[in-house]
């Protein structure tokens, strides 16, 4: 039997994706300098432009992994028929979990999903993300389970409220627990459902 192993070329590759994930979550996109990703990722700073023709291309390629990573994370066993209630304890919990697991994912998506230097790969990538949000916002308002907002309302609030916690998380502030999760999703539906 044959294993399959990445090539020297595949293995640079993703050393040098890793290494610019810790920096721009760490130091932002115009704080980090190519040599630096370079250096931590243990490769001559040439050897980067084999693999990217520019930093915003080492972004981008970065951003687009960690979003897809994320939504996938986010759809997978996503209870589509089910109730709107339903659907928000699936993201939120997924969500929580996938930022428990790729912290510095989490750190540098946020970071960036509205940078100047994203590639049109990227701004579809984020499109996609949130026209199924905006859908579910959407058929929810008209079937009367959620209330009724301005465009995008409902969706930051859920959005921006996920990231507060997770933040709030990081700097010791509150901690992430089933307890916790339970207590912030309920709070969320509460703000988001529409009042019988």
């Amino acid at each position: 039997m044959t294993v399959a192993t990445e090539s020297p070329s595949q293995d640079k590759r993703e050393c040098i994706l890793s290494a610019a994930l810790e920096l721009f979550a760490e130091k932002g996109f115009y704080g980090t300098a190519v040599p630096e990703i370079a250096q931590k990722a243990g490769v001559a700073a040439g050897t980067i432009y084999r693999y990217f023709e520019s930093k915003e291309a080492v972004v981008n390629a970065v951003y687009q992994r960690h979003k897809q990573m994320l939504l996938a994370a986010v759809l997978d066993d996503f209870p589509h028929g089910g109730e709107a209630r339903a659907q928000i304890h699936h993201f939120v919990s997924r969500v929580l979990a996938f930022a428990g697991k790729h912290p510095q994912a989490f750190k540098f998506l946020e970071l960036h999903h509205h940078a100047p230097y994203l590639d049109a790969g990227s701004r579809e990538v984020e499109a996609t993300v949130m026209a199924m949000a905006n859908e579910f916002v959407e058929q929810n308002e008209r079937a009367k389970v959620l209330r009724k907002a301005p465009e995008g309302v409902l969706c930051a609030l859920v959005w921006g409220s996920l990231i507060g916690l997770v933040r709030a998380a990081w700097e010791k502030r509150a901690e992430i627990n089933p307890k916790s999760e339970a207590a912030f999703e309920e709070a969320v539906w509460a703000a988001i459902r529409r009042e019988t």
